[in-house]
């Protein structure tokens, strides 16, 4: 079953999503069907926009991933250099999606999150590692280098420490990702984990899905601009439109009369 479905996804009536990837014989390894599933999963969930308010990317069995396939990175060995830039790229875009899905995501992350399984990671909003998680860029073990993660590690935890895991390759837990800024929050147990998922759920379902999914943007346009009169007048727009828009309209309304938001009710 788990490879007719490498992947799941599962949608509740209030509008909580799970993505689950569903290979726990290979520890959750990407191959082509995997990133191709996890893909149209993304879509489908960019497109349903207005129903699903926060989601949740995790692994199945003993592992949240393992990284690449062995047999893919057979096949890979035996590829064109053009053979390999499109199967690349396609893990890129994959990732891509991930990152510009207007809802809140989050990974949660047990036993290995290696190479790409690190750079589902990076790419989401929200990082939950256990404590004693295996996490680790491991390409350069291999001759490699983790060059389509790249983007959303480097957002993450900075150059000064991409270089120094990348050229490494070290292995690290849940909470050094945690002081690296790779995960938000580190937990003890599945116990834990399952009580830091009702929390986010929670945030999530208090705020306005369109006002999250403008933050999020915001922080796209604002990082690594320098702060003068252009982006003092970006932000006032932005501020400026969201004041006029009918979420800004209910929520300010809802504040000043005591009572829950539309979207929170």
């Amino acid at each position: 079953m788990s490879e007719e479905n490498p992947v799941l996804l599962d949608v509740s009536p209030a509008g909580v999503a799970v993505v689950t990837l569903n290979r726990p014989d290979k520890h959750n390894a990407f191959n082509a069907e995997v990133i191709a599933a996890l893909s149209d999963v993304f879509e489908t969930l960019r497109a349903n926009e207005d129903g699903v308010r926060i989601v949740f990317l995790r692994g199945s069995g003993k592992s949240f991933s393992a990284g690449a396939d062995l047999d893919w990175m057979k096949a890979a060995a035996l590829y064109t250099e053009a053979d390999n830039e499109e199967d690349a790229l396609a893990l890129a875009n994959m990732l891509r999606k991930l990152y510009e899905l207007p809802q809140m995501t989050v990974a949660l992350v047990h036993g290995a999150a290696m190479g790409g399984g690190a750079g589902l990671l990076a790419a989401c909003d929200i990082g939950v590692v256990m404590k004693d998680a295996t996490i680790r860029f491991s390409e350069v073990r291999l001759g490699l280098t983790p060059a389509t993660i790249s983007p959303f590690v480097i957002r993450a935890i900075g150059p000064k420490w991409a270089r120094a895991l990348f050229a490494s390759g070290e292995g690290f837990d849940g909470e050094f990702a945690e002081k690296i800024g790779l995960a938000q929050y580190t937990v003890a147990d599945m116990e834990e984990m399952t009580a830091m998922e009702e929390h986010l759920a929670k945030l999530a379902f208090a705020a306005a899905p369109g006002a999250v999914a403008d933050a999020k943007q915001l922080v796209d346009d604002v990082y690594g601009r320098e702060i003068d009169h252009g982006l003092g007048v970006h932000t006032a727009k932005a501020i400026a439109k969201r004041r006029a828009s009918e979420e800004g309209k209910e929520g300010l309304s809802a504040f000043l009369e005591r009572r829950k938001p539309d979207w929170a009710e």
